[in-house]
C-alpha cells in the first residue's frame, strides 16, 4: 500500500488548510485509517481516525475545527482544518491499517504563523 499525502503550505492563524491522502488501493479496504501529526522535538500523535463503518475519532484540542472524511471518487482520506492555531504546526502524516499491518506516507508539512 502507498500513500501520498498533499495539501500542506503556511497559512495564518484562523486559517484553513485541507489535507489529502491518495491510496494505491481502494480505500474500503481498510480496516481504519487516519491522520497523525509530529512537530519538532515531540513524538508523533493521533489527531483524527475512521474506521472502515465511518466511526471517527479526534484528538480533544482540534475538535470542532477538524474534520476527517473519505472520497469515493478520489479515492483519498482528507483532513479538514479550519481555524488554525500555530500549535498545529506539524509534519502530518496519514496512516491506514490493512491485513493487520499499519501503512504510512511521507508526510505533509503544515506550518501556521502569521
Amino acid at each position: 500500500v502507498q500513500l501520498v499525502e498533499s495539501g500542506g503550505g503556511l497559512v495564518q492563524p484562523g486559517g484553513s488548510l485541507r489535507l489529502s491522502c491518495a491510496a494505491s488501493i481502494s480505500i474500503f479496504n481498510f480496516d481504519a485509517m487516519g491522520w497523525y501529526r509530529q512537530a519538532p522535538g515531540n513524538q508523533r500523535e493521533l489527531v483524527a481516525t475512521m474506521t472502515r463503518t465511518g466511526n471517527t475519532n479526534y484528538k480533544d484540542s482540534v475538535k470542532g475545527r477538524f474534520t476527517i472524511s473519505r472520497d469515493s471518487t478520489k479515492n483519498t482520506v482528507d483532513l479538514q482544518m479550519n481555524s488554525l492555531k500555530p500549535e498545529d504546526t506539524a509534519v502530518y502524516y496519514c496512516n491506514v491499517r490493512y491485513t493487520g499491518f499499519n501503512y504510512w506516507g511521507k508526510g505533509t508539512l503544515v506550518t501556521v504563523s502569521s
